[in-house]
């Protein structure tokens, strides 16, 4: 069936921000390494090993991050902050900074900066989605539930409430008819007759019960102490992490990925623009991205580049896809043939790391789970259905969906666990489960050797499918419900994954199993992971989905 492609143009109407940055350049110290040292210290611990200490200059919207040593210690690097006054924060779990901290960096002189922390009164106040789900009380499978939640919230405010188990009912109702891009800031209902799964495995009343028991319902305080991780501590602490604010506090980077020339591009999960920084500068240009189904939610998700250095975007309920011309600054769109079309239908992944060999892109419409090959050539769609489970019958819930060299595509079973390879020829299914039950793929990348990394956002894990095996081998993260969302593998020998819930990235030392886990500076709801391994060890891109924040972490070893 032929699709509609038409090209839509940007130019003139794009928004072009600049972050408010000193163009200056850096000021290399001649006299020290470091252009700002101190210490972390507290009445409880003392010296304080793990602490995340941020800096931000004033009326910059770029602050730099490093973290304390086993003494408390640390030090920024000269070549890292830019003369002027800056303003001190610091991150370390059931902790606050003891008064406002500041420092001045000047010509030459390495400032100095003790910092005194003490303990937080309101400890609920700095819990994370992952410390809450340990904190609280019951079973495993009760708490699974809530892992449906924090794409759009967090688990704060639903440990705040006072709903009882009707009020929860029709809450979990309520939420069925928003946009998954929704936050509180800008919620968006779904159009037509469309709604979402958004129990996924919850048992209705049971789970409404569950959670009036556990919420401020019955007390005004909860029954149960509040549980924090412990810091992290040894080489995690060997780290430079490098915030962008973006213009915008609506902006959701879900997607953040480079170019060949290393621009920073971003998809928004709640807006119809696609994004570029620049990551020397913090400038941002934003491109708009037509609207073509009015009156249907508005935002992106997937977001690639094809082997001309093209972005493409999966445009959600606009029931699209867009590919953006650099050159021409033109969208290009291909939307879902009139005839298939539903109010639920929803283009947010696509796969063309293997389009070059048949000139074909692989596309998922989430409603009814149908996978669709798109004809470059001839512009035409075809539908190959949805599969199902052969061991339970029930149809594969794909998330995400990736291609390798020969442009077989993986589907990713977010309903169960399941990793299917559909053949690029044949377009035969092969099944496969991973060795945790029930663990929820996800997202992930094909690698140059023709492997598939995923996360398991259910099994707590990075996994990595091995075509000439056929085996699934697992790697537990070891934070507890970190429940990665993505995981990719870089050329050093590293996988990587970020979390929704637990504020920090792991980096997984493949030769030895052993995880690196890094604490970021504040409240991090993490999507899709990008790394730039140009360098060992490499460097990771992820956007901050409900901070309007795009977050760079270098390890330094």
């Amino acid at each position: 069936m032929e699709t509609r492609r038409f090209p839509l143009n940007a130019l003139g109407a794009f928004a072009l921000i600049f972050l408010q940055t000193t163009s200056a350049p850096f000021h290399v110290q001649a006299q020290t390494s470091s252009a700002l040292t101190g210490q972390v210290m507290s009445a409880e611990e003392g010296p304080m090993e793990g602490v995340v200490v941020s800096a931000k200059k004033d009326g910059s919207t770029i602050s730099i991050s490093v973290v304390t040593n086993a003494q408390g210690r640390f030090a920024f690097p000269a070549a890292r902050l830019e003369l002027g006054n800056y303003t001190l924060k610091a991150r370390a779990a059931g902790y606050e900074l003891d008064g406002s901290r500041t420092a001045a960096i000047t010509s030459g002189q390495e400032a100095k900066a003790d910092i005194k922390l003490r303990k937080v009164k309101n400890l609920s106040a700095h819990l994370t989605n992952a410390e809450w789900l340990t904190s609280m009380p019951g079973t495993v499978e009760q708490k699974n539930f809530l892992l449906n939640c924090t794409g759009c919230h967090t688990l704060e405010r639903i440990m705040k409430s006072t709903y009882d188990g009707d009020g929860f009912l029709d809450v979990i109702h309520r939420m069925s008819l928003y946009y998954p891009g929704s936050t509180p800031l800008k919620p968006q209902r779904l159009a037509g007759t469309a709604t979402r799964d958004v129990e996924r495995g919850g048992s209705g009343r049971k789970t409404a019960e569950w959670l009036a028991s556990i919420n401020l319902s019955q007390q005004q305080t909860w029954d149960f102490s509040l549980e924090t991780e412990p810091r992290l501590t040894g080489k995690s602490t060997r780290v430079i992490i490098t915030e962008y604010d973006l213009p915008n506090a609506l902006i959701q980077p879900h997607d953040v990925v480079l170019d060949r020339e290393g621009n920073v591009w971003y998809s928004d999960f709640g807006q119809m623009f696609l994004g570029k920084m620049d990551p020397k500068t913090g400038k941002v240009v934003q491109y708009p991205i037509p609207v073509v189904k009015p009156g249907w939610p508005e935002g992106t998700l997937d977001l690639e580049f094809d082997q001309d250095d093209n972005p493409w975007v999966g445009v959600m309920y606009q029931s699209a896809i867009a590919k953006f011309d650099r050159k021409t600054e033109k969208f290009e769109f291909w939307q879902t043939p009139k005839a298939w079309d539903t109010d639920g239908g929803q283009l947010g992944h696509l796969a063309i790391e293997g389009t070059p060999t048949d000139h074909k892109v692989w596309i998922k419409n989430s409603d009814v789970g149908n996978i669709y090959r798109l004809d470059l050539i001839s512009n035409r769609f075809e539908n190959l259905g949805n599969f199902k489970d052969p061991a339970t019958g029930k149809r594969i819930g794909t998330y995400g969906l990736h291609s390798d060299v020969q442009n077989n595509v993986y589907l990713l079973d977010f309903s169960a666990g399941n990793i299917v390879r559909i053949d690029a020829k044949t377009k035969e299914p092969t099944v496969y489960q991973t060795p945790t039950p029930d663990s929820r793929p996800r997202r992930g990348r094909v690698d140059r050797q023709g492997r598939l990394w995923f996360a398991e956002y259910q099994g707590n894990a990075i996994g990595m499918f091995d075509p000439e095996t056929q085996k699934i081998t697992e790697w537990k993260v070891p934070t507890p419900w970190s429940a990665p969302y993505d995981a990719v593998y870089d050329r050093n020998g590293d996988a990587w994954t970020g979390s929704m819930l637990t504020d920090r990235v792991a980096r997984l030392d493949i030769k030895s199993g052993q995880y690196t886990e890094y604490q970021l500076p504040h409240s991090t709801n993490i999507r899709r992971v990008f790394i730039d391994d140009s360098k060992s060890p490499g460097a990771l891109w992820v956007g901050n989905n409900h901070g309007a924040s795009i977050v760079k972490v270098e390890p330094l070893d």
